[in-house]
């Protein structure tokens, strides 16, 4: 067996906060999953899972402001909320630690 451990922390550092663990790493497109971190005060990071994607957003650490375009939430470390396909959500962290978190996404039943 051949297992290949990928460092998500320094894959999303390298990538400005945000690292894709999917297709080109996986070569399938049955599943996938982000690793993030905002610091503290950053806006504007969008969570958009896209058609035929659904997404679970864990927070891992910290706490983040999560804004719909219906209403706005904290989640905070352990919490976790389902994104739908059409959900477009941005968050934030309204912190002083930075906050880190995980979407993991995948496909719905025959939507793909």
């Amino acid at each position: 067996m051949n297992v290949k451990i990928f460092d998500l922390q320094e894959l999303a550092e390298e990538s400005e906060g945000e690292y894709v663990l999917g297709l080109k790493d996986l070569h399938t497109h049955a599943v996938y999953i982000v690793y993030g971190f905002l610091e503290p005060g950053e806006t504007g990071r969008k969570v958009l899972p896209g058609k035929g994607h659904e997404e679970i957003l864990s927070i891992t650490k910290g706490e983040v402001r999560v804004k719909t375009p219906d209403k706005t939430f904290k989640l905070k470390s352990g919490e976790a909320v389902h994104v739908k396909e059409d959900d477009e959500w941005y968050l934030t962290n309204p912190g002083n630690e930075t906050a880190y978190y995980v979407l993991a996404g995948g496909h719905p039943p025959k939507k793909h």
